[in-house]
């Protein structure tokens, strides 16, 4: 319980750190952003092909497999639909901070919600290297999100330690509902594979959805391409550090 506790706090808090950058640099260009992004992107898609799809298969089978990663897609796809994307670069009405602060805060929690679930659900499976590998990999996503929340809140006017408060909020969210995956799949015979499955899917559509279009929207593609790659082999190794 203590590693999983640990493994979601850093996970959550990854949000904060992408902060950071933004109390130095104001401006971050597009190339790096892309890059950074595809990276996430690579990272992401290592993690659930090597480590949560196997997984689930050899804890609930490949029909827990199916059903699981078809639940985190749809879920992911109803929060998106319903839930406004943050435009960093649409700046009208960005005056009204108030309103637009609570606007975003309110997506990055609903967000976060299915990203600590995964992380929880995957501290409480048999194999011990998946917690903090998918940790990791929500954890790199979480940074770049931190990040394009603090240009966004910066672009509003708002002062640096409101932008860290705000990520701080958001992370803290993503940790209580790792928590709650945890004790769920501890508790709850047989649905350790259903919610691997369900992390799977929500991370896929993470990608695909989000990060991989991001990447690709500035003329930067080569590099973003190589950047997936790199990430995608970066987990790779991680993998093989933590025994998976």
């Amino acid at each position: 319980m203590a590693s999983a506790f640990l493994g979601s706090f850093l996970s959550a808090m990854a949000t904060v750190l992408g902060v950071i950058p933004i109390l130095f640099v104001k401006r971050l260009s597009e190339l790096w952003k892309d890059v950074l992004v595809a990276f996430t992107a690579g990272i992401m898609v290592s993690a659930t092909t090597f480590g949560l799809m196997p997984q689930a298969i050899k804890e609930s089978g490949i029909i827990a497999l199916t059903l699981g990663l078809i639940t985190g897609v749809l879920l992911l796809d109803l929060i998106e639909s319903h839930i406004p994307h943050i435009d960093v670069e649409n700046k009208p009405g960005l005056s009204n901070l108030d309103s637009k602060a609570l606007l975003v805060m309110i997506a990055l929690f609903i967000h976060n919600i299915p990203e600590g679930l995964s992380t929880g659900f995957s501290y409480a499976s048999e194999q011990a290297s998946l917690g903090p590998m998918v940790a990791i990999a929500i954890g790199a996503q979480n940074m770049p999100e931190g990040l394009i929340l603090a240009i966004f809140l910066m672009n509003a006017r708002a002062t640096r330690r409101k932008a860290l408060t705000i990520a701080f909020l958001t992370g803290l969210m993503e940790m209580v509902s790792a928590v709650i995956g945890y004790f769920t799949a501890s508790y709850v015979q047989n649905v350790v594979g259903y919610g691997l499955a369900f992390a799977a899917g929500a991370m896929l559509f993470i990608v695909y959805k989000e990060l991989i279009p991001e990447s690709h929207g500035h003329g930067y593609e080569r590099p973003s391409t190589y950047s997936f790659i790199f990430g995608l082999l970066a987990m790779v190794y991680i993998t093989t550090f933590f025994g998976g």
